[in-house]
């Protein structure tokens, strides 16, 4: 495989990639404190971006490193910004990928296997020192982008320690993490973070539409891909509202299910043509329950995922004691998710036995 075929793991099908998002959206605090701390004179050598996955985590270090790339004056007059005009020398050769002095770190291509690795490689970040040797002599700032240092094994996640303890001079790196309690402790404290949250409907919709994914269900997008545009982008991909919908109309005479329903959606998902919509399923189960267990916390949801959702999910979970059982099925069943996919179990087999066991505390609620 030729190296313009390899995909690439931090970008999500059916959208621009990061360094080509036109506009940093939803994410105005975290690009202030970046801004203010460059202003002040603060600039750390390691920041730290973290947040929900999908939400704009990697857009804003491409634009952070595009705008320390393009020089210190770029985008601090008048209103700050990260922005830096298209045209610029610098922002181009970004756009490109050829930037002499930005270097990426990303899981990297099994050539014996033909997919990308599982996690980033210690080879990976030792590229680094060619890197940075290389890149002394163009002068001017150099930038590194880890993405997800959540995916780092654990040499590698020592070997980009020791750069953030021992920083090349003028030298910024970029950790993305999803999950930042997975990182080591050491790395978390030579950082500073800057936190992104979920997006609302309305920058849901405007993301969304920016990435060539107009919506006019930004509200149930925004409720189950958790403000995620990525999560939502995969949802519209793979007709995951329509598929949340026909969850929902199963579930709909809980304590009993309707069975020919079930077996319909357990179907759908046998085979290799069934793989996405099998991940998919399990995903949506498991939000499912997610929200019914909330629900019976905090009452019904205000935005449905699909018509009729508020009022079944009010019914199976009247009360905090339903709450706890939802919760405790979720994990229960997330459990059985990972495993039955780790043994390869029958996917359709999968699904059924998880929606039998959601009946069964469906009528464990209603006769408590």
């Amino acid at each position: 495989m030729s190296t313009d075929t390899i995909p690439e793991p931090d970008r999500i099908e059916g959208a621009p990639h990061p360094r080509e998002t036109p506009v940093l959206i939803g994410q105005g605090k975290a690009e202030r404190d970046f801004l203010d701390a460059f202003a002040a004179g603060r600039l750390h050598s390691g920041w730290l971006i973290t947040g929900p996955r999908g939400v704009g985590k990697a857009t804003l270090a491409w634009k952070i490193a595009t705008f320390l790339l393009a020089g210190p004056d770029t985008g601090l007059f008048g209103d700050p910004t990260l922005a830096v005009d298209p045209a610029h020398p610098d922002a181009r050769l970004v756009q490109s990928g050829a930037h002499p002095r930005l270097a990426v770190i990303r899981r990297p291509w099994n050539p014996d296997t033909q997919k990308l690795r599982a996690d980033i490689t210690v080879d990976a970040v030792r590229s680094l020192k060619t890197f940075f040797h290389m890149s002394a002599a163009d002068g001017g700032r150099r930038v590194v982008i880890v993405d997800a240092a959540d995916e780092l094994n654990r040499n590698a996640a020592n070997a980009i320690l020791k750069e953030l303890e021992e920083p090349p001079a003028n030298t910024t790196l970029l950790l993305i993490a999803h999950q930042p309690s997975r990182l080591l402790p050491t790395i978390r404290s030579r950082c500073r973070e800057l936190r992104c949250g979920p997006l609302g409907a309305d920058d849901l919709k405007q993301a969304l539409a920016q990435a060539g994914h107009p919506s006019d269900s930004a509200e149930s997008l925004a409720a189950l891909a958790g403000g995620s545009p990525g999560d939502a982008i995969r949802l519209l991909n793979h007709e995951g509202l329509a598929l949340y919908a026909e969850l929902v109309r199963m579930f709909d005479g809980l304590p009993y299910i309707n069975r020919p329903a079930a077996l319909k959606i357990a179907d759908s998902c046998a085979g290799r043509a069934g793989d996405t919509r099998f991940g998919l399923t399990l995903d949506l189960i498991d939000l499912f329950l997610a929200r019914a267990a909330r629900a019976g916390l905090l009452g019904a949801p205000q935005t449905q995922g699909a018509t009729g959702e508020a009022r079944l999910l009010a019914r199976i979970a009247p009360n905090d004691r339903a709450a706890r059982r939802w919760a405790q099925l979720q994990q229960d069943l997330s459990e059985r998710s990972r495993h039955g996919r780790a043994v390869n179990l029958d996917p359709a087999a999968l699904i059924l036995d998880m929606v039998f066991k959601i009946e069964q505390t469906a009528q464990g609620v209603a006769a408590a």
